[in-house]
């Protein structure tokens, strides 16, 4: 959304030139944009419009929507606030979950296609590519580390035949990075010229834009940050404006498949959106000083937070922040005295609001550590503003052969923290006193700590 600013008062400095236009901000387009007052009677919130048909004036002249599968005004208002939040975008398709817009952007490939995926995927679209596309489509899925391989070997992945390159960064749940721009460079080099998709769940619209990187098409699962609330599912495909035939593609499969999420659902993933640039905020502060807290802990092995000045993606995870996750960050760097000392005790940056560590020991402490914490719930899902914790080798990542997951780093003390928009501190006692119950109870730990 861009206003034009004018006034009739040119002295005391002033410049009306200078102010002819200005781009609003990421957190202004997520409250206005695709929540205009109602034209009808001027409510502010959009109205849930609850009707599956639409009245016609003659055979084929209506005003824009015919039955519900195909278009509501609910729907509409929400691809369009999503559009605008995913910068670089221009289509957005909102579908009933996020494995429906999986299963959706899949199936556009068509028959015997062949996908190279990032190695660490969320479980769930790595049960759809090994156990529903290959059966029903004649997929044929490449795993690989797309983080560490080299250039030759990621190429050498490729196929004539290789449609897609499925990214998550960070991936689920062992936060590892992909440097999307190499990717999406590799790709252009090769004959097939696959399609590059980043799953942008984890970080969300607010600090990752992987389409401003080259990416050809982000997923969210809405369900987690973008609604924010835990009381919807959803999913959704954003393409920017140069990929309009492919989005016109899924538009088509959108409609005929029928995947599609309820009005009342996206009424209620379009208010979630309109606090996502205050709750990421929020989750980022808070999932920093965690991860700074579980990294001086005796009782953790190893923390997993790309925030942390100590990860070795630190740089890549500076240089993958959203323009305005860019601004915000530097807002927060601390004053450097006269003696050029800076007032930060500990490096580091916000990066989303997902922690993952390896707890002292194993499944028997992991799940005490689970059973233990007060504020953050046991349960899978990721992105409400309440904490959740969960186990990702017996949960989320369950369906991934024990083997696998254990090349991956999924172990069973590998625990998986949401950190919600509580209050810092409470958060903070609540992993340490778990941390305490679960390792410490009264324990000599192997480097000599109680």
């Amino acid at each position: 959304m861009t206003f034009i600013s004018e006034s009739a008062h040119s002295g005391n400095g002033y410049h009306p030139k200078k102010h002819l236009s200005h781009t609003d901000g990421f957190g202004t387009r997520a409250i206005h944009v695709g929540s205009e007052p109602n034209k009808e009677t001027g409510a502010v919130i959009p109205p849930i419009s609850l009707s599956t048909t639409y009245k016609q004036d003659s055979v084929g002249v209506h005003k824009g929507f015919e039955y519900s599968r195909s278009g509501n005004p609910n729907r509409d208002a929400l691809e369009s606030t999503l559009a605008s939040l995913e910068s670089g975008g221009a289509h957005a398709l909102a579908f009933s979950s996020g494995s429906a817009t999986t299963a959706t952007v899949l199936h556009s490939l068509g028959p015997n296609a062949h996908v190279v995926s990032v190695n660490d995927v969320y479980g769930g679209t790595f049960r759809y590519l090994n156990r529903v596309a290959a059966e029903t489509q004649g997929l044929e899925t490449t795993f690989v580390d797309l983080e560490e391989a080299s250039d030759d070997t990621i190429l050498s992945s490729f196929r004539d035949n290789t449609k897609l390159i499925w990214i998550e960064s960070p991936t689920n749940p062992t936060l590892r990075l992909v440097d999307i721009p190499r990717i999406v460079s590799l790709a252009r080099s090769h004959a097939s010229n696959p399609i590059v998709l980043v799953d942008n769940t984890f970080l969300s619209p607010f600090y990752s834009s992987p389409l401003l990187q080259g990416a050809d098409i982000v997923v969210h699962s809405l369900t987690k940050y973008i609604n924010g609330h835990s009381d919807v599912v959803m999913g959704t495909a954003i393409l920017p404006a140069h990929n309009a035939e492919l989005a016109s593609k899924l538009r088509f499969l959108q409609n005929a498949i029928g995947a599609v999420p309820s009005a009342y659902d996206c009424w209620l993933a379009q208010r979630g959106a309109k606090t996502l640039h205050l709750r990421m905020k929020a989750h980022g502060t808070s999932a920093l000083k965690i991860a700074q807290v579980l990294q001086r802990s005796p009782y953790v092995e190893d923390v997993i937070y790309p925030g942390l000045a100590s990860h070795p993606r630190h740089a890549l995870a500076y240089r993958s922040l959203s323009p305005h996750a860019t601004k915000f960050v530097e807002s927060l760097k601390a004053p450097v005295d006269q003696d050029g000392v800076s007032g930060e005790e500990e490096g580091g940056f916000p990066y989303g609001g997902m922690v993952s560590f390896r707890i002292r020991g194993g499944a028997v402490e992991a799940n005490k550590f689970l059973t233990a914490t007060r504020l953050f719930t046991l349960a899978e899902s990721l992105g409400g503003v309440e904490s959740l914790a969960e186990l990702p080798s017996k949960m989320t990542h369950g369906s991934i052969p024990p083997a696998e997951r254990e090349l991956l780093g999924i172990g069973d003390n590998l625990i998986r923290l949401s950190v919600g928009v509580e209050e810092t501190d409470d958060l903070v006692a609540d992993v340490e006193q778990a941390l305490e119950l679960a390792v410490g109870d009264g324990e000599v730990l192997k480097n000599g700590s109680h």
